[in-house]
């Protein structure tokens, strides 16, 4: 077996790790609970890759995403539900119906024109899975419960706002979280500050929706400023000579301001 640019072969090595005459023990194993959490830390990497603008990197990553489809695939096919080129099937259909504008006989129309037509053919998809099911379609059907939580509330909100529900401005939403931070406050019990948290963090996410902001990618960013501004605190605490588990709040606190204020001279 040899590598290969073509779709083809990558379909062939997989097949054969899952073959139970010869194949890997750990592939022949796995099933698609045990595979999705894989797929879901490929789609982060390859996240990571873009954010680093690390393109050695993204082309690897891209890569072990790949083989996600792949391989829930094959396992698919051992199950006789459905084959890759199912899936490449069902994905060209999908692109060509959402896309009349390019693909069929309507005439080309502006972006905002095709992100209309995009959200009608994708009201008439969730019509029809929600009709399979014998329940009523709701714009919220197809928000995957998988997207971190942040993520899914801004999206959440986003989908209500295409029917009218939504505040009328950010100012409103502000009105919000300085309410939900309120109740928060007067929460008496563990029960109750969980809930609150939960509508603070939710109207939060709202909030980023109306600013413009990527509430998901903001919070990721302050994640990794904190860490890099704890590394510092770190490594002054080392060079100081001293355990940082015994430095102290005031003087923890000094290494943070430290690199704190070279943050702001550099903005």
């Amino acid at each position: 077996m040899q590598p290969s640019r073509d779709l083809a072969r990558l379909v062939e090595i997989m097949a054969a790790l899952r073959n139970p005459v010869g194949g890997c023990p750990w592939d022949l194993e796995q099933d698609f609970a045990s595979i999705r959490h894989y797929t879901i830390e490929e789609a982060y990497e390859v996240a990571d890759a873009i954010e680093r603008k690390d393109f050695d990197d993204l082309r690897e990553e891209l890569g072990d995403l790949l083989l996600q489809p792949v391989y829930h695939a094959q396992m698919a096919s051992e199950l006789g539900l459905f084959d890759l080129g199912d899936v490449v099937q069902a994905i060209t259909e999908k692109l060509i119906r959402r896309h009349p504008h390019v693909f069929g006989e309507e005439a080309a129309r502006s972006a905002g024109g095709a992100k209309a037509k995009w959200d009608d053919v994708k009201a008439d998809e969730r019509a029809n899975r929600a009709a399979k099911r014998q329940t009523e379609p709701s714009v919220l059907d197809d928000v995957p419960q998988v997207l971190p939580s942040l993520a899914r509330a801004e999206k959440l909100t986003k989908r209500a706002a295409t029917v009218g529900f939504d505040w009328p401005d950010a100012d409103a939403v502000w009105a919000k979280v300085s309410e939900e931070i309120a109740e928060l406050r007067e929460a008496a019990t563990p029960a109750g500050r969980h809930e609150e948290m939960g509508d603070l963090l939710f109207a939060m996410a709202n909030l980023a929706r109306h600013m413009g902001i990527d509430a998901e990618a903001a919070l990721r960013d302050a994640n990794a400023k904190f860490t890099r501004r704890f590394h510092h605190v770190e490594a002054r605490a080392k060079a100081d000579g001293i355990p940082i588990a015994e430095a102290g709040l005031q003087r923890l606190d000094g290494y943070w301001n430290e690199i704190r204020a070279a943050d702001k001279r550099k903005a």
